[in-house]
């Protein structure tokens, strides 16, 4: 892995390997963790990957694993259940290519990375706690999807480093998220430059640094409002409501009758 890729060769794999894969059009990448013996644990939206609730599924269903994949008959994804799934590597990658997130990467290391969600600079712990958060989460589920609070690189996260972000009104530790989201706040921050300056550079540069600072403030090795959490506590807390994550209702999409 390098400073430009963190695509990695299977031979390379160990347990407790944060993993992701991106999908088409590098519209977003899946993420999980590999456990060993060929299987990934990672978390979806009730076995589909990413959902919002709105027409914005169409999209992102669109740019998911191509349709002409199928599934080996052990990794069938799951229509109902609380959405953590295992799956073989082959299916979790879907004809993707292969790659590793980073932790504890240095802040110039992290600045250099254009996109969100393939390094942090959180400290990960043993890769024998990873595993045994995953495999207990996938006994016992991580709450209801959220594409911007509660994802498949939140779950991954929070099996490599156990912290999870207490306030419920902000966003959750994902990279890609922060993103989606920050690309456009960026560009909102950096308007008033206008008044400054009619240089397209310049407003350029603001509007980058501005992506920067914010994908530097939010990622979960930065944030303030994190704390340690152990899986166990976590899934007691989840069952008594202590945490909650409201899952957007699923999106009903009337078509045309052919009649």
């Amino acid at each position: 892995m390098g400073l430009l890729s963190n695509r990695i060769d299977r031979s390379s794999l160990k347990p407790g390997d944060h993993i992701y894969s991106w999908r088409t059009a590098y519209i977003y990448a899946h993420h999980g963790i590999f456990v060993g013996d060929d299987r990934v644990i990672h978390f979806t939206r009730r076995g589909q990957e990413v959902g919002t609730g709105t027409v914005l599924d169409l999209i992102l269903v669109s740019s998911g694993p191509s349709r002409n994949h199928t599934h080996c008959p052990t990794c069938v994804p799951p229509n109902e259940g609380h959405g953590v799934v295992s799956s073989c590597l082959n299916c979790f990658l879907a004809g993707g290519v292969l790659y590793r997130f980073e932790y504890s990467v240095n802040a110039a290391h992290f600045l250099a990375k254009a996109r969100g969600g393939t390094c942090t600079l959180a400290v990960a712990d043993p890769n024998e706690i990873v595993v045994h958060r995953a495999k207990h989460l996938l006994q016992n589920g991580f709450g209801c999807y959220d594409v911007f609070k509660n994802n498949c690189e939140d779950f991954a996260i929070y099996c490599k480093t156990g912290l999870l972000v207490l306030e419920g009104r902000t966003m959750g530790q994902s990279g890609q998220a922060v993103s989606i989201i920050g690309g456009p706040i960026a560009a909102v921050l950096s308007t008033p430059m206008r008044l400054v300056t009619t240089n397209v550079y310049g407003m350029a540069a603001t509007a980058i640094g501005v992506y920067c600072a914010s994908r530097y403030a939010t990622d979960i090795g930065m944030r303030a409002d994190v704390a340690k959490v152990e899986a166990e506590d976590l899934t007691r807390r989840l069952s008594s409501g202590l945490f909650q994550v409201l899952e957007p209702p699923l999106a009903v999409i009337d078509l045309p009758s052919t009649s």
